[in-house]
């Protein structure tokens, strides 16, 4: 199993491509802000080929790469349809105008070929096996994508910004829910086995058992005791 991330752009949003081996075809994970020369770095060195772009949710700093990777490899892109709208409509999706200098860099809209994904489906692509969990609450269209334990690998969650290293995904933007949030953490993350790797949308990766244990809102859920602040909450 190949799995190469880098974090791109202003907010050091990760992207991730995954792949069975180098030189075999590839999903390309939240492909954010200037992330396409990453992403195209990582294909030739790894000499694969994308069949296709997959989102944890909408906001731009996961999304604002879709069009030109996309189109750079004529492949779609998969997302929630509550989160569709914010491919071109980055602004609406956060409540505020994100800045014009940084709004003139980015290709703002959907790529030619989107497709949109359902709480349970099984993605088989490039060789992969993707299972999509809806998980809203720091979007109401926020997905994980989780990848079965493998010969040379344990089981694999990619959480966007749902579950962190040490924290969770903010809930203070338009379509975030404190309660939604706690209700996904233990709906998708809590029957986790402790030995799954998370790899989240920004910062380090971790493991589930990591987090049951040290995360202060993981740890609150799994008590049954609601919602808490002892932690500062990342993510756009």
């Amino acid at each position: 199993m190949l799995i190469a991330g880098f974090p791109a752009g202003a907010w050091g949003t990760n992207c991730y491509l995954v792949a069975p081996a180098a030189g075999e075809e590839c999903v390309i994970i939240d492909p954010g802000h200037q992330a396409a020369q990453g992403v195209e770095e990582a294909v030739r060195k790894h000499r694969l080929k994308p069949v296709a772009v997959v989102l944890t949710h909408g906001h731009i700093d996961h999304v604002a790469s879709v069009v030109p990777v996309c189109g750079a490899h004529d492949v779609p892109a998969w997302i929630h349809p509550d989160d569709r709208y914010m491919m071109s409509d980055p602004e609406k999706a956060l409540g505020r105008s994100i800045g014009m200098p940084l709004m003139g860099e980015l290709t703002v809209g959907e790529p030619d070929d989107v497709k949109e994904l359902a709480d349970g489906a099984k993605l088989e692509l490039a060789g992969l096996e993707l299972t999509v969990a809806h998980a809203p609450g720091h979007t109401k269209g926020s997905v994980t994508f989780g990848m079965p334990e493998a010969a040379d690998i344990p089981p694999v969650l990619f959480s966007g910004d749902l579950l962190f290293a040490g924290s969770i995904g903010r809930t203070d933007l338009p379509g975030g829910d404190m309660a939604e949030m706690l209700d996904s953490l233990g709906r998708v993350c809590l029957p986790l086995d402790d030995s799954t790797v998370v790899l989240s949308g920004h910062g380090p990766q971790t493991t589930i058992g990591r987090e049951r244990a040290t995360n202060p809102y993981l740890r609150q859920v799994a008590a049954g005791l609601g919602s808490t602040d002892a932690a500062p909450r990342r993510g756009m």
